[in-house]
C-alpha cells in the first residue's frame, strides 16, 4: 500500500513537473519575433552616428539588447539578395543558390531577377513587377520552419521597398509579402500569395502616402553645421538627380509629376518611412504577435542603400538619413510596446550587407584605391581567347565579376577546357587591381576554409555560379560615376551590425567574432523548432548565459 502511495505521488510530481516544464517552454517563447534589415549599413555607423541618435530607437537597442561589435558575413559576393537569404537560412550561397541579386542562367542565356516568377502575376497593380517569389532559393527559413512547426498556424510577413527583401526573408511558406512598385507609388504582392490585397493594404494604398511624404522637401533632421561625422555638403562623387543642379541641401520634390515621385522616393529617406508605417499597419490589422503562436514579421529599409550608393558612406545625405530611419525605429517599437507588449517580443536588427568606400574620394585622402569595367575586363580576356583559338564567343558573360564560358562551343571544338580556363587566368592576372583569380575545377576539387578562397567557396553555387572568379585590390570596385558600391570580402563590405533586444536577450556585448549565418540557428533554439534544412551557421552562446 505504502509502495502504491509513493508511485502516486511520484507519478503526481512528474506531472506537475512536466506540465510546469512545457508552461516554461511556452512562456518563454516570445509572441512575436520581429527581424530587421538594413540594407547596406556599416557596423560603425552605430558608433559614429550615436550621439547623433535618440533614445528610443537605435540606442533603446544598444542600451538595453546584446551587442555583437564584430559581426560579418563570411562569403562573397556581399549583395542585397545572398544577404537576407542568408540570414534567414542560416547559410550561404553554396547551399541556398541565392548568389546574388541577378545572375547569368545559363538554360536561358540571359541575367535574371533572383526572385523573378514567370509563373505567377502581380496582386495590387497593372505592373510585371509582381511576378515574383522565392522559387529559386533552394534551402528553407527560420520563418519556413516557425509555419512548418505551427502547422500554417503562425503568421509570417514580410515588407520591403525592394521584392528580394520582402520575399526572401519571408520564406517559402509566408502568409504574405509586400513589396514597392516605382510605376504607382503602392505596395504590391503576387499570386504565389494570395489572391487580392487586403483592405488595409488597399486603405494605405489609396492614401498615397508617397505625395504626402514629398510634399516637403529633404532638409537635414538637424541644423547641417553639426553633422560633423560626414564630409561637407556637395561632394563631385555625389548623384545630381535629373531634377537638380547640384548634390546640395534642400531636395525639392514639388515640382515633380506623381510618376517621378514614384521613382524617386526610393532615393529619400522617406522610403523606409513607409516601409515602417506599412509595418505598424500589418501589426494592428493582422493582430500579430496576438494569437496563440509566435508570429514573424521580416522588414528591411532599403532606402539606406539607394542613398549609400548615391552619395558614399561619409555623406550628410547618408548621415541624415540614418538620424531618421532612428525616429522610424522608435515609432515602430512605440507600436510592438502598445499591441504586442514589451516583454513580448524578439527582435533583431542586421544588414545585408556594408560598403565600400568612394574610390574617389580614397584618392583624395592619398589610400590606394582603383576601379574596373566589367565589360573591358571581358573583352580582354575574349580577344585573348580569340587570337589563341581563332573563335569568338568564347565567354558567354560577365556577371558579378564572374566570367561564363561557352561549354557547348568549347566541347564542339574539342578544345581543352582546363587550357581555356589557364589562358583566362592568365590574362586576368594582368590587369591592374586584379588579385586573385580562381577557376571552377579549384572550387569543385579542393575544400577551402579560411581566407578569400573559402568566402568564395561559401559564396559559390555549383550550378548556378560562373567557371572563373575575380577577386581585387582592396579599396578597388566596378566603375561608378556617382556614390559606392559593395560586393567584396573585405571588411568594410562584410562588417556589419548585429542587435538583439526583447523577450529573453541580456544586456550585453561582445567582441567575438560572428558570422551572420549564426541569427537564424539562434533563433531555433529560441523558438524551440528544427533547423533550416542547410543550417552552417552555429548558435551564439552569449544570449543563453543569463
Amino acid at each position: 500500500m505504502k509502495f502504491q502511495i509513493h508511485q502516486i505521488t511520484l507519478l503526481v510530481v512528474l506531472l506537475i513537473s512536466f506540465n510546469g516544464y512545457n508552461q516554461t517552454i511556452k512562456t518563454e517563447k516570445p509572441k512575436l519575433v520581429v527581424g530587421i534589415i538594413v540594407d547596406q549599413m556599416r557596423e560603425e555607423y552605430l558608433v559614429r552616428y550615436q550621439n547623433k541618435f535618440s533614445d528610443k530607437g537605435f540606442k533603446r537597442i544598444m542600451n538595453n539588447g546584446y551587442v555583437f561589435k564584430n559581426a560579418h558575413y563570411n562569403y562573397i559576393p556581399t549583395k542585397t539578395a545572398p544577404g537576407h537569404a542568408s540570414v534567414y537560412t542560416g547559410t550561404t550561397p553554396k547551399f541556398h543558390g541565392i548568389i546574388s541579386n541577378s545572375w547569368y542562367h545559363k538554360d536561358i542565356k540571359k541575367d535574371e531577377n533572383c526572385v523573378f516568377d514567370g509563373s505567377v502575376e502581380t496582386i495590387g497593380s497593372s505592373s510585371v513587377n509582381g511576378q515574383r517569389s522565392p522559387h529559386k532559393m533552394l534551402a528553407s527559413t527560420i520563418t519556413d520552419e516557425l509555419q512548418l512547426s505551427s502547422q500554417g498556424r503562425s503568421k509570417v510577413i514580410g515588407i520591403s521597398l525592394k521584392d528580394r527583401g520582402a520575399i526572401l526573408p519571408a520564406g517559402h511558406m509566408a502568409d504574405a509579402a509586400y513589396w514597392y512598385d516605382d510605376t504607382d507609388g503602392h505596395f504590391i504582392s503576387s499570386t504565389y500569395y494570395m489572391d487580392a490585397l487586403p483592405d488595409w493594404v488597399q486603405k494605405y494604398n489609396k492614401a498615397n502616402h508617397v505625395n504626402k511624404h514629398l510634399k516637403t522637401d529633404w532638409t537635414t533632421f538637424l541644423p547641417i553645421a553639426l553633422y560633423t561625422e560626414s564630409t561637407t555638403d556637395q561632394q563631385v562623387y555625389e548623384t545630381v538627380f535629373p531634377h537638380k543642379k547640384d548634390s546640395k541641401f534642400p531636395y525639392e520634390y514639388k515640382s515633380l509629376s506623381n510618376k517621378e515621385r514614384y521613382e524617386i522616393l526610393p532615393e529619400t529617406p522617406y522610403g523606409n518611412t513607409i516601409v515602417a508605417e506599412l509595418a505598424m499597419e500589418a501589426i494592428e490589422h493582422e493582430h500579430l504577435g496576438q494569437g496563440d503562436e509566435t508570429d514573424f514579421l521580416a522588414i528591411s529599409f532599403s532606402s539606406t542603400d539607394k542613398i549609400g550608393h548615391a552619395f558614399g558612406p561619409y555623406s550628410i545625405e547618408v548621415e541624415d538619413t540614418y538620424l531618421r530611419l532612428d525616429q522610424d525605429l522608435a515609432q515602430l517599437m512605440e507600436k510592438l510596446d502598445s499591441k504586442v507588449g514589451k516583454d513580448n517580443y524578439t527582435l533583431f536588427l542586421t544588414a545585408d550587407h556594408a560598403a565600400s568606400d568612394v574610390s574617389l574620394y580614397l584618392k583624395e585622402q592619398k589610400i590606394p584605391t582603383g576601379t574596373y569595367h566589367p565589360e573591358e575586363v571581358m573583352a580582354q580576356v575574349q580577344n585573348k581567347l580569340t587570337s589563341i583559338y581563332n573563335l569568338e564567343g568564347m565567354i558567354e558573360a560577365i556577371s558579378g565579376d564572374q566570367l561564363f564560358l561557352n561549354h557547348e562551343l568549347i566541347s564542339s571544338k574539342e578544345l581543352d577546357f582546363n587550357a581555356v580556363l589557364n589562358v583566362c587566368k592568365k590574362e586576368l592576372m594582368k590587369i591592374p587591381g586584379v588579385f586573385e583569380v580562381i577557376l571552377r575545377p579549384d572550387l569543385e576539387r579542393f575544400e577551402y576554409t579560411t581566407e578569400e578562397k573559402g568566402m568564395v567557396q561559401r559564396g559559390y553555387h555549383i550550378q548556378r555560379s560562373g567557371d572563373v572568379v575575380i577577386l581585387f585590390n582592396p579599396a578597388w570596385s566596378s566603375f561608378r560615376e556617382y556614390g559606392t558600391g559593395h560586393g567584396s570580402g573585405y571588411s568594410y563590405d562584410t562588417h556589419v551590425p548585429m542587435l538583439w533586444y526583447g523577450r529573453n536577450i541580456p544586456k550585453g556585448s561582445s567582441v567575438a567574432r560572428k558570422s551572420i549565418t549564426d541569427i537564424s540557428p539562434t533563433l531555433t533554439i529560441m523558438l524551440g523548432l528544427k533547423f533550416p534544412n542547410a543550417t552552417t551557421g552555429a548558435v551564439i552562446p552569449e544570449l543563453f548565459e543569463h
